[in-house]
């Protein structure tokens, strides 16, 4: 090995996969509520500014971390035979539903303030952190046997998050019912791009290939594998289940949305009562 395959192959250090609420699933979710309550006390001394930036940082994180997760599936060592090989696993392609907080992350981090951040905003509050915890509470199969991959899975859904969190508790996105229909437009065409994605490749004979690739799991060419989802697939038309898909996710954004309203109209009601009473 090479140098820079050595580094990749330590990345490569087995571990034993970690169980469902086992002590490493506990760790990290203990990990991201201390993280969520250090927020909401300092809350109201967070800056826009520093809110920007730690979008922005986090994304970047994410970015390094994706890019040495594709270099840790794509490279092989055989032991027996002292060789190295190379071959891109395009089942691990990043752009999946969990995929696009990495890309949306940098981009709300280098615009100005306006609608297109308003907007990816409310995705990262909504959908983002719909998907971060759900695969926190419940992380199905992400573990694996490698320890960088349950590192790197851990670290991007908590992300997911406490972004999410960080940009309710700090205002940054409106708790109004429009931003669930902002987020909604960021979800359709990041969704469009996965669709079209997942049309190219079989335009471009990747099927032939045996390899297979399923952005957002949404592909009328291979099955959804989603937990709950992929019952729909095999029981309703294609059509049917990409509009529960599309409607299923904007119904638990929306929910989220009036979570959020709900709890900051009881914090403002008990807010004022309190100064009456004072």
């Amino acid at each position: 090995m090479n140098a820079f395959e050595t580094f990749i192959y330590f990345f490569q250090k087995p571990s034993a996969t970690p169980t469902i609420f086992g002590w490493y699933h506990i760790l990290c979710l203990i990990v991201m509520i201390a993280l969520i309550t250090l927020i909401f006390i300092f809350r109201h001394k967070i800056t826009q500014k520093g809110v920007k930036y730690t979008v922005l940082t986090v994304g970047l994180l994410l970015l390094i971390f994706e890019i040495i997760k594709q270099l840790v599936y794509s490279f092989s060592w055989n032991n027996a035979t002292q060789t190295a090989s190379w071959g891109y696993q395009w089942y691990a392609f990043p752009f999946q539903f969990c995929s696009t907080p990495m890309y949306l992350m940098i981009l709300a981090g280098l615009c100005k303030k306006g609608k297109l951040q308003n907007a990816l905003y409310a995705y990262l509050a909504t959908f983002a952190l719909f998907g971060g915890l759900a695969v926190m509470i419940y992380p199905g199969d992400v573990f694996s046997s490698t320890l960088y991959i349950n590192f790197q899975t851990m670290f991007w859904h908590g992300s997911m998050t406490v972004i999410g969190f960080l940009l309710w508790a700090t205002h940054s996105v409106e708790c109004k019912q429009k931003s669930a229909l902002k987020a909604s437009y960021v979800f359709l065409a990041v969704l469009s791009l996965a669709m079209l994605s997942n049309y190219i490749w079989k335009w471009a004979g990747g099927i032939s290939t045996g390899q297979t690739f399923n952005m957002f799991y949404i592909s009328p060419f291979y099955p959804c594998t989603l937990p709950l989802l992929s019952i729909i697939y095999t029981k309703v038309p294609y059509i049917v289940f990409l509009l529960s898909y599309i409607l299923g996710f904007i119904l638990v954004s929306y929910i989220i949305v009036l979570i959020a309203i709900a709890i900051h109209n009881t914090y403002v009601y008990g807010k004022r009562k309190r100064q009456k009473s004072a």
